[in-house]
């Protein structure tokens, strides 16, 4: 099950966190606030919110793509320009910030529902007790050291789905890829 990451989504759900916090939080739980935001729009919509590759790692399931956002930063190349860094500021002392006022342009109304929801249930919680909370979701196991790939299909059959929705839910999502993947070789 395939989606297409959308970076410049990412980062204004990512902001838009961070504003609700002040501006200013631990990486850690906002990789962990993302990633339940997009598990939750997963099972209820059979999408993501941003489209990232979900992983675990020892410290709990994360997105990939945004991880190493925060991890790897600003990449050099100014004909590439990347999103996340019109709107995030790199690490420091294990924090990152909003560059700017979140925009909303790329949320629609249930995504930023979902955002709010999250940050109400999660956003006040210490990044180890998120961590020990995303130990306990039934996709997480111990990568021992490294990562593995969480699948979607996992969490849908975890969450309840059945084999005939799962399967369904795959091939739109493979339609919605295929076409977004042409779309961007016409850009």
């Amino acid at each position: 099950m395939r989606f297409a990451f959308d970076s410049r989504k990412t980062a204004q759900a990512a902001c838009w966190l961070l504003a609700q916090a002040g501006g200013t939080m631990s990486y850690m739980v906002l990789i962990k606030l993302l990633y339940l935001a997009d598990r939750r729009t997963l099972i209820e919509t059979g999408a993501p919110l941003t489209g990232d590759r979900m992983v675990a790692m020892p410290h709990g399931p994360v997105l990939s793509q945004t991880y190493d956002f925060i991890n790897m930063g600003q990449p050099v190349d100014p004909d590439k320009p990347i999103a996340w860094y019109e709107y995030i500021t790199e690490p420091h002392n294990y924090s990152i910030s909003a560059k700017k006022k979140p925009e909303t342009d790329e949320l629609s109304q249930y995504e930023l529902e979902v955002l709010a929801d999250t940050f109400a249930k999660f956003g006040k919680m210490s990044k180890w007790a998120l961590r020990d909370y995303t130990h306990t979701l039934p996709e997480w196991s111990d990568p021992q050291g490294s990562s593995r790939p969480i699948e979607p299909e996992t969490i849908l059959r975890a969450s309840g789905k059945s084999d005939m929705e799962i399967e369904e839910l795959v091939e739109e999502a493979e339609e919605v890829w295929f076409i977004r993947s042409l779309a961007s070789l016409a850009h």
